[in-house]
């Protein structure tokens, strides 16, 4: 069974969207017509959550819980008294979730195509902690080969994959889990090493589609995308 809560952080103040994010916070950026946060909140629901807690600065809860209306799921915006960082902003608001159970937690600024329920599954069989969602590194770059000598022995071009993997910012917590989080800071240089030194923490394994939003230029992507996958609109 998939979790029935999730935090999703959405304190990201889009300074660099600039004057594309309309003055608003990042997660309520339109993409489609729909604020971003919106194409998250549907996914979460399909997989059966039922309650979303929104990490959000202070002040702008009432925005948010006006915007987000009509998605079906209950929307509790939680405001940080002051900046926590990531970690610091789940460990927070973890503590007004209700359920007893495993909780979702998600950057506010991504569109993934991770079925959830499988997610949920996969970490459930793995007996983890914790489990984060891994994409695979693709370097921006085309890759020269050398060969033992030093000379030039070919080229791949077209969006290398490279042999690592990168926390697309997706997770499911036990409430164990949410101990480790630290109540000021970032979640992923302190809680997750500590994690991974403990053989606590499992890596979901995701090659779909994957978009994080943070320039005028991601955002272009983002709209493209949704326009041309219609089944994404909330």
């Amino acid at each position: 069974m998939s979790p029935r809560e999730a935090i999703i952080l959405a304190g990201g103040k889009a300074e660099r969207l600039g004057d594309a994010a309309r003055n608003k916070p990042k997660p309520l950026v339109p993409i489609g017509g729909r604020p971003l946060i919106a194409y998250q909140i549907a996914r979460l629901r399909a997989a059966g959550v039922e309650r979303v807690l929104v990490s959000c600065a202070l002040g702008t809860g009432e925005l948010f819980a006006r915007e987000l209306t009509g998605l079906d799921v209950e929307i509790v915006p939680v405001e940080e008294p002051e900046s926590l960082g990531r970690g610091g902003g789940i460990r927070f608001t973890a503590r007004r979730c209700t359920s007893k159970g495993p909780i979702f937690a998600q950057n506010g600024d991504e569109l993934l195509d991770i079925d959830l329920s499988v997610f949920a599954d996969a970490h459930r069989a793995s007996g983890a902690l914790a489990t984060i969602a891994v994409a695979p590194l693709v370097s921006p770059f085309g890759i020269v080969e050398l060969d033992e000598s030093g000379f030039v022995s070919g080229f791949t071009e077209d969006a290398p994959r490279l042999p690592h993997w990168v926390n697309v910012g997706l997770y499911v917590l036990e409430r164990e889990a949410l101990e480790y989080f630290p109540n000021r800071g970032d979640h992923e240089r302190t809680t997750f090493p500590v994690l991974a030194r403990e053989h606590k923490l499992f890596a979901f394994r995701h090659d779909g589609t994957w978009l994080t939003i943070n320039t005028p230029k991601q955002l272009r992507l983002a709209e493209e995308f949704v326009s041309t996958h219609p089944e994404w609109l909330p």
